[in-house]
């Protein structure tokens, strides 16, 4: 039985580009409730997205979902950015919940990385974790950057195995990276952050 409704205050917040289909999909067979909520954006195409959503639904102990505007954001849930919307996270009445933006392309991308971080840094500042997995480019940098200086911590998946280190590599020259993690031990350090 999947989880119920817990008000939250930590919130994770994740970018990928490419490879990050598969990369996403080995973290989140190795993680079980309870921990807190998990928002993704991936650069991935419009229509990919929703059944990207199912399938990792149907892979983890979580709860997975294609992005929705005005959706309550819930512990041991996860949220994926739908392939044309940058997504973003909103205060209100003590909860969290999705928003969903159109708007012109940011580092290149829609949804952007940076965006997701941004809006994570602004909403729960130090009580983030942001975690930067393989893709090309530089997008995600900055955002990272701003949550790591917020007291985040702020994780780059390391070089061993990424398919293209290029947005890792990118958030580690800007100095937005707390730890530098092999793939393989990003789960448990979700798990470890969620105790903490």
């Amino acid at each position: 039985m999947k989880p119920a409704f817990i008000p939250t205050s930590k919130v994770i917040a994740i970018g990928a580009s490419t490879g990050g289909v598969e990369t996403l999909m080995e973290i989140f067979s190795k993680l079980v409730p309870p921990l807190p909520p998990i928002l993704i954006t991936l650069h991935i195409p419009f229509g990919f997205s929703g059944s990207f959503a199912q399938r990792l639904d149907r892979l983890c102990a979580l709860n997975v979902y294609e992005a929705i505007d005005g959706q309550a954001v819930e512990n041991s849930s996860v949220y994926i950015a739908p392939g044309n919307r940058h997504l973003t996270l909103q205060n209100r009445q003590a909860k969290q919940y999705i928003k969903l933006l159109d708007g012109p392309r940011i580092s290149r991308h829609k949804p952007s990385v940076d965006i997701l971080f941004r809006s994570v840094c602004n909403t729960v500042g130090s009580k983030a974790m942001g975690i930067i997995l393989t893709g090309m480019g530089d997008d995600g940098s900055i955002g990272l950057k701003e949550m790591h200086d917020a007291g985040a911590l702020t994780i780059a998946q390391s070089s061993k195995r990424c398919v293209v280190f290029g947005m890792p590599g990118k958030a580690i020259e800007a100095n937005a990276v707390t730890k530098i993690v092999d793939l393989e031990d990003i789960p448990a350090k979700i798990k470890k952050f969620a105790e903490r």
